[in-house]
């Protein structure tokens, strides 16, 4: 993750016992090419990273929130002119602790994932034509959110929360 882990990891803070950045029991993370096949690529990046840590038994609730993180970052949140750059501009991070999972998607757009979705509304939003994958995240994940990022970087971290079991 380099040096931004803290950055991607302080609205887990927020609200929750307190994490330690360096207690992280393992992190992984990939660039995703600016094309829509690369959903594919990050639920098999997924599957192979829960598997080294154990965590098979997950896959399926968490590839399915991984595949509505990407796809939104894909579809809504990259310029016209990205999707042609060299530098892939959207990233997933995995990170493990004992008792939690967490998946982050970073990308280049500082605009609120879901336009008016919101987690505290998620009734009023099943109906809207737009944010139902941000609906199945809510719904799959133990809890979910994003943060604009801070110092040097531009964009977004929209991430979701796994509670493990002990």
């Amino acid at each position: 993750m380099g040096t931004n882990g803290s950055t991607v990891l302080e609205p887990l803070r927020q609200g929750l016992p307190p994490v330690d950045p360096t207690a992280v029991s393992g992190s992984a993370s990939c660039a995703l090419p600016a094309r829509y096949e690369a959903v594919r690529g990050a639920r098999s990046f997924t599957r192979s990273t829960l598997s080294q840590w154990g965590l098979d038994d997950r896959f399926d609730d968490v590839a399915l929130v991984v595949s509505e993180l990407v796809t939104n970052a894909l579809r809504h949140a990259l310029p016209d002119e990205s999707r042609t750059g060299e530098e892939p501009p959207v990233r997933l991070h995995l990170m493990r602790w004992s008792t939690r999972l967490v998946c982050a998607v970073r990308d280049p757009s500082e605009d609120r994932p879901g336009g008016a979705f919101s987690p505290d509304r998620t009734e009023e939003n099943c109906d809207a034509e737009s944010g139902r994958g941000l609906f199945l995240v809510d719904s799959y994940s133990d809890s979910w959110g994003w943060h604009p990022l801070a110092g040097r970087l531009t964009g977004k971290v929209v991430w979701a929360l796994f509670l493990l079991q002990d």
